[in-house]
């Protein structure tokens, strides 16, 4: 272990001598007059991949006609002669009518050879290779670039031209550092451990992966196509309120904050919903807003507390209109984005050329769970078959509630292709017109693809009585202890009151569509900042060191256990034999997410060395979040029965150390060393 130490310790000193040096160099390029960071501009005429484009199309007009030489019968020394002087010729031909470029970019590579140097420029478009030589650059340039760094920014001027081994590259005439680099770029991004860094340091992973910055210009994209989409059928871009007083339009708990000039508390917004409606009234028949909303709620791969949504409010139309124009939207995003209607996501096809299928949520649920709530006389009857089937409610909760409840736990995971689940029950949709012909149901749709809730949909509800008294009904819950019951907008109901049309509406969460059209495993990845929980407080919340050079600290961190209280050892006794039947077991976590409708559960996915990954569920939220503990090594026994928990079985249970302090009684979780294999048995 102290060798392992050591040798930590002295690759910190490397790093820190290497960073050292690098500043060394900016400090001699300011005393020789050469600050890059005094350069405010550089003429960029084009980008690397234009470059190449405008190569071949010169080079097929000018050479086009020219056969490749034949070499046939020939040794391999004339072979090469007679290949090199086709070369020299061509290069000839085309340097004579040169294309001219500049562009600028870091340098990812490089090579120097004495009196010539090759590295390679990355820019937004691509990377190029860039031939620097003494005698066309200049002696005092070249020795500059010969003791430059990866990571610098460079702006080049010269001609294209095409190399001996085929590849198109600029030949420099004039080269000029634009940017010095002092931090040290890593060579490549593998593993778990670099999955954390890539989401805290953004920018260095668009520098070292294309394919992240490949899926943020297609993010770009899929926004330009729904504006351009929505635009064609006369719809008006709006912006509304993100501080409000009242944070309604949806099912979820709000920040909160404070207004100074005001002196009044506000919230962030949850929804953009109860805003565009006031809108509606005012005559604006078509409006739609992409705003980021926010929700203090769970992180997992497919939740981020805020978030990008939008919504859209149609009049004179209903939610039958909402399916139509969400149906042909998604067929037009998926052929302008990604080129066809059939679309892959983690291998599996979805075909969004087809009709998309439609079903109320009560025959899905008679489909994929055997039970016909259109049968079932009461809120008593519902929880006794939830009882029967083992879905957890709250005493609060009421038929519609349990309905809900069903279709999570049973229908949501058979829901690949493109599926409109319409007809809620009237309690979990308390902004929705009932249905005419059964008034325990609503005119709502959520569309479901991949498993995934897409959007959600409604009828409007347009009856100012009818929403007051909905709004009691959620008032009532609140009061219940449903923290993310709505609450009565007086604004609102006024709103309705001056009288609003017909209406159709829907909300699209878009950071889970660009998952879908980008082939993205985590909302994280198409998220430029996710969230991240803080490392060390607010100056390294990215994991960044403030200092400019560190040295390897030999001290042990000082914890304060003043105020820590420890349970008293041998309360109860055990024997020896019922302690050894449990098998205690090292496994790592491969993926740990919130569970749904549970403030307390993170959900586990590990691997216990069986070669079949485990589940096991912990009431550890309020301590960690379930980011922070991927690829962690922890203790579990393992030969525990399955318990069923939020309707998972959790197959074992993780080991954590609790202790009070200063009345709060807190758990820490088992770790250990990541050196231990996944299902070594502990003794």
């Amino acid at each position: 272990m102290a060798n392992q130490n050591n040798n930590k310790g002295g690759q910190q000193q490397d790093v820190n001598q290497l960073l050292k040096v690098r500043r060394e160099k900016l400090q001699n390029l300011q005393e020789a007059g050469k600050d890059p960071f005094q350069i405010t501009k550089y003429n960029v005429t084009h980008h690397s991949s234009d470059v190449k484009e405008l190569y071949n199309a010169h080079e097929a007009e000018i050479l086009g006609d020219r056969k490749a030489p034949d070499v046939e019968g020939l040794d391999d020394a004339a072979k090469r002669e007679v290949i090199n002087n086709d070369y020299n010729e061509r290069r000839e031909i085309m340097d004579a009518k040169p294309i001219e470029v500049s562009i600028a970019g870091r340098m990812m590579f490089k090579r120097v050879m004495g009196k010539a140097s090759f590295c390679n420029i990355q820019d937004l478009k691509g990377n190029i290779q860039v031939y620097v030589a003494r005698d066309n650059v200049g002696e005092d340039s070249y020795a500059d670039f010969k003791k430059s760094d990866i990571g610098d920014i460079y702006g080049v001027k010269g001609f294209a031209f095409r190399t001996k081994t085929g590849e198109i590259s600029i030949h420099a005439e004039e080269i000029t550092l634009l940017s010095k680099s002092l931090q040290i770029l890593p060579e490549k991004f593998h593993g778990l451990t670099d999955t954390d860094t890539r989401y805290r340091q953004r920018y260095v992973d668009l520098i070292m992966n294309q394919e992240s910055k490949e899926v943020f210009i297609k993010r770009s994209q899929i926004l330009k196509e729904i504006r351009n989409f929505l635009a064609g059928r006369d719809f008006m871009e709006v912006e509304t309120p993100m501080l409000v007083s009242n944070a309604g339009g949806a099912a979820a708990r709000p920040f909160e904050t404070h207004y100074n000039a005001l002196n009044e508390d506000v919230k962030l917004r949850i929804s953009l919903e109860l805003y565009l409606k006031r809108l509606i009234v005012g005559g604006l028949e078509r409006v739609y807003e992409i705003g980021r909303v926010f929700r203090n709620e769970g992180v997992d791969t497919r939740h981020n507390p805020e978030f990008t949504l939008m919504e859209l409010y149609q009049a004179y139309t209903d939610y039958e209109g909402m399916m139509e124009l969400t149906e042909s939207m998604f067929r037009y995003l998926a052929e302008k984005v990604c080129g066809s209607t059939k679309i892959s996501y983690n291998g599996v096809e979805i075909d969004l050329g087809k009709p998309f299928a439609r079903m109320t949520m009560i025959d899905a649920i008679k489909k994929y769970a055997g039970v016909d709530f259109d049968q079932v006389p009461d809120d008593a009857a519902a929880k006794k078959l939830a009882d029967e089937h083992h879905i957890e409610y709250e005493e609060r909760h009421k038929k519609g509630d349990i309905v809900n409840l069903f279709f999570e736990e049973y229908c949501e995971k058979e829901l690949i292709q493109p599926t409109f689940i319409m007809d809620h029950p009237i309690e979990i949709s308390p902004l929705t017109k009932k249905k005419p012909s059964d008034p325990t149901k609503v005119e709502r749709f959520e569309l479901f693809c991949n498993t995934w809730e897409m959007c959600n949909a409604y009828s409007e509800l347009n009856d100012p009585i009818d929403q007051r008294e909905r709004f009691a009904a959620q008032d009532a819950n609140a009061a219940a202890g449903d923290d993310e019951a709505e609450h009565t907008d007086e604004d609102f109901l006024n709103a309705l009151e001056i009288g609003m049309p017909p209406t159709g509406g829907i909300g699209y969460g878009i950071d889970r569509l660009v998952m879908l059209l980008t082939d993205s495993q985590a909302i994280r990845d198409v998220l430029l900042f996710p969230t991240m929980k803080t490392l060390g407080g607010v100056k390294s919340e990215n994991g960044v060191n403030s200092k400019e050079v560190s040295t390897p600290n030999s001290e042990p961190e000082k914890i304060d256990f003043s105020n820590v209280k420890i349970e008293p050892l041998f309360e109860e006794m055990v024997d020896f034999d019922t302690f050894s039947k449990s098998d205690f077991r090292a496994v790592k976590v491969k993926e740990c997410v919130a569970v749904p409708k549970s403030k307390k559960l993170l959900q586990f996915t590990l691997d216990d060395g069986t070669g079949t990954d485990r589940t096991i569920l912990s009431g550890i939220h309020a301590y960690y979040e379930p980011e922070e503990l991927v690829g962690k090594t922890l203790i579990a026994i393992t030969n525990l029965p399955p318990r069923a928990m939020m309707g998972i079985d959790s197959c074992g249970m993780l080991l954590s150390a609790i202790h009070e302090e200063e009345g709060e009684e807190k758990l820490h979780l088992l770790m250990v060393d990541d050196h231990i294999p996944a299902g070594a048995k502990l003794y």
